[in-house]
């Protein structure tokens, strides 16, 4: 007996209706198989590490932090290579082909050789968002020189025109603490843009979530939620330590969260608790709407950051060494918003401020005055809505 042969044709047009519409859910949803056993959103709790509940079925770890670490690890060795020249006294004068290497990690630059072995960098990732992300990146690698050529005068006292220490803050021959600048630059230029604007992109939100990486234990959506996590925080559970006084070890983003947002402070690791849990039971709803709120808590502590350190730059009236502090964080807080896109920041805006503060004038640091700072801050709370 001759196998009976199908075609299109001999299918009942309700069928192949149901067939066709049902092949169309499944693609504009983008459902793939559930890879792993669904998790509960109850089970979540503030108290929960980071990487407790996301395991395989043979109760293996799906996380893996790695690379992000190695990246935050990176910018906290550069900020304290460039913090050698802050105590009293110092006689440090900064490499900046040093601080180049620590950004593109070529030769050797780090004192963890894990770092220097890791295949990864910090500049690789560094305003892709932007037009031109290689202006970036030279802007930074522009800094690096100016602050070793600013560290030759380590052991003068600064003045307008002269470059020294002000206080224990080493600032170039504008007043600009070029350390702060940089340490803030990197705020928005690496983990912001990296986090917001790549790893939760649409595209890598959308990472194939059905299978493991080759040779791996996770899918590449986990990946890219892990990586952005590692990004933040080096600590099991980020915050864990932190008390109404201290932000129990935490640095760059994950600091300023705690210091200028509390509120949105206490959503950050239950949103990426809840993001996590939503890659493992396929709920792309649940997931964007975290990456969402986490982005956004992100710019208000930003945003916040930049207008604070403005106010302390004002409240600081007879302190010269603290105001320049002040600025040399605001004004790096200040280059971070134009990555700030769920609030519509972009470059006009941001160098429209430092330009407005301190680049159009000769006098940099030493010609600010009230009305410029009370100017900007007030662009930047209108543009938030602080």
């Amino acid at each position: 007996m001759l196998a009976r042969k199908w075609t299109l044709a001999a299918v009942p047009a309700v069928c192949l209706l149901t067939l066709l519409s049902s092949c169309s859910n499944d693609d504009d949803n983008n459902v793939a198989p559930n890879l792993r056993t669904k998790i509960d959103y109850a089970q979540l709790a503030d108290t929960t590490s980071y990487a407790r509940l996301f395991v395989d079925q043979t109760g293996a770890s799906t996380v893996d932090l790695s690379q992000g670490r190695a990246r935050l690890s990176m910018i906290r060795a550069m900020d304290t290579y460039m913090k050698t020249v802050t105590p009293a006294g110092s006689t440090v004068v900064l490499d900046g082909t040093v601080l180049k290497n620590m950004f593109a990690n070529t030769g050797s630059p780090f004192s963890d050789a894990a770092l220097n072995t890791s295949g990864l960098a910090v500049r690789t990732v560094t305003g892709l968002s932007a037009t031109d992300p290689e202006k970036v990146r030279k802007r930074l690698d522009d800094h690096f020189v100016a602050i070793a050529e600013a560290s030759k005068s380590v052991q003068l006292t600064a003045a307008e025109g002269k470059a020294g220490k002000l206080g224990t803050y080493l600032v170039d021959s504008k007043g600009i603490e070029l350390g702060q600048v940089i340490a803030k630059s990197f705020i928005g230029a690496f983990q912001l843009d990296y986090i917001a604007q790549t790893l939760f992109s649409d595209q890598s939100l959308n990472a194939d979530n059905s299978k493991v990486v080759s040779g791996k234990k996770y899918t590449q959506l986990e990946h890219n939620w892990d990586e952005a996590y590692g990004i933040l925080t080096l600590n099991a559970r980020y915050g864990m330590n932190a008390t109404p006084t201290s932000n129990g070890g935490e640095s760059f983003l994950g600091s300023y969260v705690w210091e200028y947002n509390k509120e949105g402070f206490a959503k950050l690791h239950p949103a990426f608790l809840k993001g996590r849990a939503a890659i493992v039971n396929n709920d792309k709803t649940v997931l964007k709407e975290q990456a969402l709120l986490i982005r956004t808590e992100f710019e208000k502590a930003i945003a916040a950051a930049a207008r604070g350190y403005l106010d302390k730059w004002k409240t600081n009236a007879t302190n010269d060494a603290a105001r320049a502090h002040a600025f040399g964080e605001g004004a790096g807080f200040i280059y971070s918003l134009r990555f700030c896109k769920v609030n519509g920041a972009d470059d006009a805006f941001s160098d429209g401020l430092l330009n407005d503060l301190v680049d159009s004038d000769p006098k940099g640091f030493w010609g600010l005055t009230n009305a410029k700072v009370d100017a900007a801050s007030a662009k930047i709370k209108a543009k938030f809505n602080l």
